[in-house]
């Protein structure tokens, strides 16, 4: 089955967003957070990352070199637990670390699968945002 990590293409979002919407934790419900303009910044700049088998984008990530965050780690529910979202996350790290970065972080839904993924990664809590999600901060 051939697959690979590349950069999104501008005709790609329509998939990512269904990936996004697809997910059962961390789930956007306020999709005005993510506006046209925020995915052509990440499309155009950093790149937003995603893990294509066969010609479909199963999972997508993405890192935002403005300020060192994590802005997007989703894979299709019906491709998880294959190692595509840590491959992914790597990705969105290394474009951290290549800007210059050195530390990063990111923020997650308390009680989940991904809370404890970036645990077992090795990052750690370092707060509560507002919204009462998890901040966690590792070195790059």
């Amino acid at each position: 089955m051939p697959r690979h990590i590349r950069r999104a293409r501008p005709d790609e979002r329509q998939r990512i967003t269904e990936i996004r919407f697809a997910v059962q934790e961390n789930r956007l419900s306020d999709p005005s957070l993510v506006t046209d303009e925020d995915y052509a910044w990440f499309e155009e700049h950093p790149g937003i990352w995603v893990w294509e088998e066969d010609g479909q984008i199963v999972g997508f990530s993405a890192g935002d070199t403005r300020d060192g965050t994590i802005w997007a780690l989703f894979v299709d529910p019906a491709c998880e637990r294959r190692g595509i979202g840590r491959a992914l996350f790597d990705a969105a790290c290394d474009t951290l670390r290549r800007a210059g970065h050195r530390t990063a972080m990111l923020t997650t839904d308390p009680g989940t699968r991904a809370e404890r993924f970036y645990r077992a990664a090795g990052w750690k809590v370092v707060g509560t945002s507002t919204r009462g999600e998890l901040i966690f901060r590792t070195a790059l």
